[in-house]
């Protein structure tokens, strides 16, 4: 799971960095961070998927949040076990009940 995490995240930071730095044109003297670049970038895609190079960042946007809400939700599935057992504590402790000792503790009383 955690090699799942980390072939996620990596990419999803990584062009999420890049395009940062390329809108902004923050370059630190790289040509691949210029504004030049993130447009001519745009630009190739555009003319490859035959649409604006401009409705392709929401197009990535939508589509690094379908994959995280997945990621998440296999996480989740794989978790559930755990995630019950402190959904069932919080609701008891809101609604006020007080969880009683074990009988297994009592017994163990001096």
């Amino acid at each position: 799971m955690k090699w799942l995490l980390i072939f996620w995240a990596a990419p999803v930071s990584f062009l999420g960095a890049w395009y940062y730095l390329s809108y902004y044109d923050m370059s630190f003297g790289i040509f691949m961070f210029t504004r030049q670049m993130h447009d001519l970038v745009f630009h190739i895609y555009g003319n490859i998927l035959g649409i604006p190079p401009e409705t392709i960042p929401p197009l990535v946007a939508r589509a690094i949040a379908f994959d995280t809400l997945l990621v998440f939700a296999i996480l989740a599935f794989r978790k559930r076990d755990a995630i019950w057992a402190w959904w069932k504590r919080r609701q008891a402790s809101r609604s006020g009940e007080v969880a009683l000792p074990s009988a297994e503790s009592l017994s163990n009383a001096p």
